[in-house]
């Protein structure tokens, strides 16, 4: 699949399950579990990304440039008025094939309102620090950590 196809045919879709995600947050109170396919949707829609292919472990987009191409990971997470201080992105595998990380983060109407992106080499001082079990074996930093190790790379406002 192209990702022109992918954009318009996962565009369709994704727009019928915003809604339906929404109306389940508002009912249960708990997300339905979609963040991860809204986040890269937008990420390759609003930054120019190719779609990787299907199970391709370790990265979830491409970006190509004259001078090279990159593999990214693409995390991301909803912010809720009723999210806690201290969310976590989902994990981050070291022993996979990626060269940085894109946090997009969205409104409760699984909007993306802002883009960061780090590099593998940063991501992987952040992981390796000692002292967190989180950060150490499970491979996840908060928001905040990855957001002091990123670069803003898009904006909704």
């Amino acid at each position: 699949m192209t990702t022109e196809e992918y954009l318009t045919t996962a565009g369709q879709i994704l727009s019928k399950i915003k809604i339906l995600a929404t109306k389940y947050h508002s009912l249960t109170g708990r997300p339905l579990g979609v963040t991860g396919e809204m986040a890269e949707y937008e990420a390759v829609r609003l930054l120019n990304l190719d779609v990787s292919q299907v199970r391709q472990t370790g990265f979830d987009a491409i970006r190509k440039t004259k001078k090279c191409i990159k593999k990214i990971q693409i995390k991301g997470r909803v912010l809720q008025a009723t999210s806690k201080q201290g969310q976590r992105l989902g994990a981050i595998q070291l022993d996979k094939e990626w060269d940085s990380v894109i946090l997009v983060m969205m409104d409760n109407k699984f909007s993306p309102t802002e883009m960061d992106e780090a590099d593998r080499v940063d991501v992987e001082a952040a992981l390796t620090k000692p002292g967190s079990k989180a950060r150490n074996e499970r491979g996840q930093l908060s928001v905040s950590k990855f957001k002091s190790i990123s670069s803003q790379i898009w904006t909704n406002k």
